[in-house]
């Protein structure tokens, strides 16, 4: 559902050569994750379209597993890649809320992703990140890749607002907050009685 094979085409077809970008299809070492039996079909796929790609795409396209034994040493390689990346994609066919996207948007990180599911709760088009209508046009996501590319300005102006709609959005405390009004609404205090409220 992560889309990663068309992912690595679109960007091999659709994003100028010339830009010098390399794009970087990260995932977990299939091995290490129990709960995704079609984890070793997508890397096997994704090296095989790898391999058909022509040399000069190749060059500019890797894959990348992460290793699953140590949480904290995957986290610090995940961690490391957003921070480096210029561009961050989520290009889902489906997905809930987007943990990948809002790591990236907390980073000031501008996002490519999806506008599906949760993902279009968490990105506003153009502000915070730039959303794909249709996950399957490939000339629309190297477009937007190549949009924010070519202009860092824009993708400085959009990391930014990322990092601050995920400050104001998707911080624990936030949600804690929200269930604390939650329960006061549902249950408000009785005659006399007083509460702390947030």
């Amino acid at each position: 559902m992560k889309d990663m094979a068309s992912v690595m085409e679109g960007f091999a077809a659709h994003v100028d050569h010339a830009l010098g970008a390399h794009l970087l299809l990260v995932g977990p070492a299939v091995t290490g994750v129990a709960d995704d039996p079609e984890a070793a079909e997508v890397l096997g796929d994704c090296m095989r379209r790898w391999q058909r790609l022509p040399h000069a795409a190749r060059t500019r396209v890797h894959l990348a597993c992460t290793p699953m034994a140590d949480p904290d040493e995957q986290a610090g390689m995940v961690n490391a890649i957003q921070r480096h990346a210029t561009v961050v994609v989520q290009k889902s066919l489906a997905e809930g809320f987007g943990l990948t996207v809002a790591e990236a948007m907390w980073k000031q990180r501008p996002v490519v992703a999806s506008a599906v599911g949760g993902i279009r709760d968490q990105i506003e088009d153009g502000v915070s990140g730039l959303l794909l209508d249709d996950p399957s046009d490939l000339p629309a996501f190297g477009a937007a890749v190549e949009r924010l590319l070519r202009d860092p300005a824009l993708a400085e102006r959009v990391g930014i607002e990322a990092h601050a709609r995920a400050a104001e959005r998707f911080l624990p405390d936030r949600h804690l907050e929200q269930y604390a009004a939650l329960l006061l609404a549902i249950a408000p205090p009785r005659r006399g009685e007083t509460r702390c409220r947030t």
